[in-house]
């Protein structure tokens, strides 16, 4: 039987169960589960990918360097002291809300919550999009960092496929850090398919809620151009960095986009309450003084959404995000 909810508790059981300290190979580890995979380093949870439980896969919880779960738990479970807004956002996910018309980045929830009337829920839930997980095309671990590929399936709420997608997931952990890298190939497998210039859209964190700027407690934001705090929200820049408190130490999420990454320095919908996203499909959406940047993908064609996400002790100078751009751009 599938689980319907998960508690950061009841993971971290399951992976000592599953993987006693004593037992633990050293280094990076990968179970496969009823809805998905667990990540495991030296026997400890890492992180989760789900694939069933929503219509888009997603990565949670996140473990960061200090051991506490450095993104939202809302909406898989409930945490005092989190906001509990926007139940699409799933800790660490993809998701557009226009590809083909169709909405991958809110959920049903969205709008049963918004209780909307019978019209306006059934308009709605036509627009409704999913993320369909495929297969894992590979699973391997070792000492030093985890690998993960998946293929997707676009899929619009009258089950036509609409393009696909292949990811690569790669994680690596040291004292300070833990780097996960994110790399989504999109293809037009099933045809042309039209790839709408919007706001909501792209590779997205949500972050632990005592962390947002908005909350007053220390949380700050700054960008690779000197751009700080909301002032950031919709700019182009080749990283940006979202830190702050979390249980008695400063941490931080930095989120690079690499050069040969698809409309590199992407724009960035990162907000004061703590929604962090990468997004190369928001032009006129997010700056009206922008061209609209609407395009369709010819079958058989691909672009490249190219990251590195990396969860830091320490403000941003302290983890040497802008050196460590360097380095990956290298790459």
């Amino acid at each position: 039987m599938k689980p319907n909810n998960f508690s950061i508790a009841a993971l971290t059981a399951l992976a000592v169960a599953l993987f006693p300290a004593s037992l633990a190979d050293e280094g990076f580890s990968i179970k496969e589960t009823d809805f998905g995979l667990t990540i495991n380093y030296n026997g400890e949870l890492v992180t989760n990918y789900i694939v069933d439980q929503a219509n888009k896969p997603y990565l949670w919880p996140f473990i960061g360097p200090t051991g506490k779960p450095m993104t939202r738990a809302y909406p898989m479970t409930k945490v005092d002291g989190e906001q509990f807004d926007h139940p699409h956002h799933r800790s660490i996910w993809f998701g557009h809300q226009n590809i083909n018309g169709f909405d991958t980045w809110l959920e049903l929830r969205t709008g049963t919550e918004k209780n909307l009337d019978a019209d306006k829920l059934a308009a709605f839930k036509k627009k409704m999009g999913r993320t369909v997980h495929r297969e894992f095309s590979q699973i391997d671990a070792n000492e030093k960092r985890a690998i993960v590929k998946t293929r997707n399936d676009y899929v619009g709420s009258d089950g036509e496929k609409l393009m696909s997608d292949e990811r690569t997931i790669v994680i690596r952990k040291s004292k300070n850090q833990v780097v996960l890298d994110f790399d989504i190939s999109f293809i037009a497998e099933y045809g042309d398919v039209q790839v709408g210039d919007i706001k909501d859209a792209g590779l997205s964190v949500r972050i632990p809620s005592v962390m947002a700027l908005k909350e007053g407690k220390g949380g700050r934001i700054v960008n690779s151009e000197g751009i700080r705090d909301g002032d950031t929200w919709s700019k182009r820049a080749a990283w940006v960095d979202y830190h702050g408190p979390l249980e008695g130490e400063h941490v931080g999420i930095a989120i690079l986009n690499h050069p040969s990454s698809f409309r590199h320095p992407t724009p960035w919908h990162v907000r004061d309450y703590g929604l962090f996203t990468a997004n190369p499909f928001g032009f006129n959406s997010l700056d009206k003084s922008r061209d609209d940047k609407t395009f369709t993908l010819t079958e058989g064609t691909r672009f490249l959404m190219k990251h590195r996400i990396i969860f830091h002790k320490g403000n941003t100078e302290q983890a040497k995000i802008a050196q460590a751009f360097e380095r990956y751009a290298k790459q």
